[in-house]
């Protein structure tokens, strides 16, 4: 079984290994692949894993041997899985692995912007605290989680989490969910997403990328929000529109937006967030804890292997 990892330099970096895949067929890593170059790395593979390289109806159509695609990823957007089944070809997908991990950042965060310990880190480093006349000093607001209303869009397993971890820190939880109110945790009130947004202190967008929720923050939506809130958007850049975002946050109708994904990734030089002071943009690392990271690894072999036995798992 010849199996081609396209791009697997942001799963594997160096510091986790292939050996387990290599012992299930001829292995060829690259670590990055542009569009061009798909086709060609691909032909004669029996199983091809991706991260963000597509696989779309022109590849899969010049690939025929290929039978299984891997995606290194939860979400599978970027296969054609109408062309793939039409194929033959199985895909699967790794969920859940990065649930633990993108709940963190969500909350490293929102406590980035209540907290400010990076901003006093780099002050004490330059002398503030030293020259102090106080035994303490603070040049930002300080806020404290406690009783501030948590609102969370989308309620699967990420959202779970976090939802568990705002309610731990004394937040009340409100969540935009498909799932039925007896479905939902006590602690966990259900709202429409106007009602969500125009009570909550801090609203985190955890829901997939659709067409309904492509947008879903935009200059019509801020303006239901409260100009203190802190938005969060650990789940998909095209959730919001980032030029309102950038306007809302200048104009001071948007206390703060923390964000580990973007519309365009890597970001354009010119994208507007980036100018914003108290925008905070992480480049797309939640997921990428090493811990989060072996989970997917081990799981991707684990379909790898599930696959050769004739009994896939994880198909999408």
């Amino acid at each position: 079984m010849k199996i081609v990892v396209l791009d697997g330099f942001t799963a594997n970096p160096g510091d986790l290994s292939w050996e387990e895949l290599e012992q299930l067929g001829e292995l060829t890593v690259y670590d990055r692949t542009r569009p061009e170059e798909t086709v060609g790395r691909a032909q004669g593979a029996d199983v091809v894993l991706t991260n963000k390289v597509c696989l779309g109806r022109r590849e899969i159509e010049q690939l025929p041997q290929l039978r299984y695609i891997g995606v290194l990823a939860t979400g599978y957007n970027v296969v054609d899985t109408e062309a793939a089944r039409e194929h033959g070809i199985v895909v699967t997908n790794v969920p859940a692995y990065s649930t633990m991990s993108v709940a963190q950042m969500a909350f490293a965060h929102l406590l980035t912007v209540t907290n400010r310990t990076e901003h006093y880190a780099i002050k004490n480093r330059a002398g503030e605290w030293s020259a102090a006349a106080d035994f303490c000093y603070w040049d930002t607001p300080l806020t404290e989680l406690a009783g501030k209303t948590f609102g969370i869009v989308g309620l699967g397993n990420i959202g779970a989490r976090v939802a568990a971890i705002a309610h731990a820190f004394g937040m009340k939880v409100a969540a935009c969910t498909s799932k039925a109110k007896a479905d939902l945790p006590a602690f966990v009130e259900k709202m429409t997403l106007a009602e969500l947004l125009r009570q909550s202190d801090v609203v985190s967008l955890h829901c997939p990328l659709t067409a309904d929720t492509r947008q879903m923050i935009n200059s019509q939506t801020l303006t239901v929000m409260k100009p203190s809130a802190i938005l969060i958007n650990t789940g998909r850049g095209p959730l919001v529109n980032e030029h309102d975002v950038a306007q809302a946050l200048k104009e001071h109708r948007l206390g703060a937006y923390c964000a580990d994904v973007l519309d365009a990734e890597p970001p354009q030089a010119d994208n507007p967030l980036l100018e914003c002071d108290n925008a905070y943009i992480t480049p797309h690392i939640a997921w990428a804890t090493k811990e989060a990271r072996m989970r997917l690894v081990a799981v991707a072999v684990g379909n790898v292997k599930a696959f050769a036995e004739h009994h896939p798992q994880n198909v999408v």
